[in-house]
């Protein structure tokens, strides 16, 4: 993916350059006048933006910018209603996508565990080998639980392979069978139990689909909540 805008991954989320991505729309109205504008749509100050002052090298003086989030600058795309708009729109969910992939989740989890683990080691050398045991997994499951993100179940499999656990798609969804996580037989077959929906462990995605004929049917979908992801890989690696 060709990188139209420069994006910031600092704490936690996504944010960008306003008068980066006022040049790249070319806006012709002045930047002040127009990020004044977009903020009659409702953004707020600390949540969506924060000011900060740029150095402009040719200009020699500083200049007024803002670091938005991803969810404004795709809403301020959306406002524009031009090629551009559409095409940096089409940058941001992409974007998005891959920020909450459960691979990305997984590494930003695994990142932010090392770190944590150096900085106890540094405090409390007595204590490495049980930080190097137990931090990571503890703060991947803190991760992948406040995520929003539901993966399928082969996705799920991956994962568990990844934090050392050898499983398939096909033995995962025999296993959750066989362990009343899924429905066994019948119209309801690989559907989650009542037991695992009390829990929160999956959630059904419903869709409905156009046959050739002008027909429509409907098709469910089983995903993994982020509770269910932190459920079952702890099941897996105790």
């Amino acid at each position: 993916m060709n990188e139209l805008l420069k994006v910031n991954y600092d704490n936690d989320r996504i944010t960008l350059s306003a008068r980066e991505l006022h040049k790249f729309l070319g806006v012709t109205e002045r930047f002040g006048n127009w990020f004044e504008r977009m903020n009659q749509y409702g953004f707020q100050e600390s949540i969506d933006y924060l000011g900060r002052k740029v150095f402009n090298t040719q200009a020699h003086q500083e200049l007024q910018d803002y670091e938005i989030t991803l969810d404004m600058a795709k809403e301020i795309a959306m406002i524009q209603r031009s090629d551009k708009g559409k095409e940096v729109r089409q940058y941001f969910l992409e974007l998005e996508r891959r920020w909450n992939s459960p691979e990305a989740v997984m590494n930003r989890a695994l990142e932010y565990s090392r770190k944590q683990v150096k900085a106890l080691m540094e405090e409390k050398q007595g204590l490495i080998e049980e930080n190097n045991q137990l931090k990571p997994k503890a703060l991947f499951a803190d991760a992948v639980s406040a995520s929003n993100e539901s993966i399928l179940i082969g996705q799920l499999a991956k994962l568990i392979r990844q934090n050392g656990y050898e499983i398939g798609q096909n033995r995962l969804f025999e296993w959750m069978r066989e362990n009343e996580y899924l429905i066994k037989k019948g119209e309801r077959y690989n559907q989650p139990t009542q037991k695992s929906m009390d829990l929160g462990l999956f959630e059904v995605k419903e869709r409905t689909i156009t046959n050739p004929d002008g027909s429509t049917r409907i098709t469910l979908t089983t995903k993994v909540t982020g509770k269910g992801q932190v459920y079952f890989i702890n099941k897996f690696l105790s």
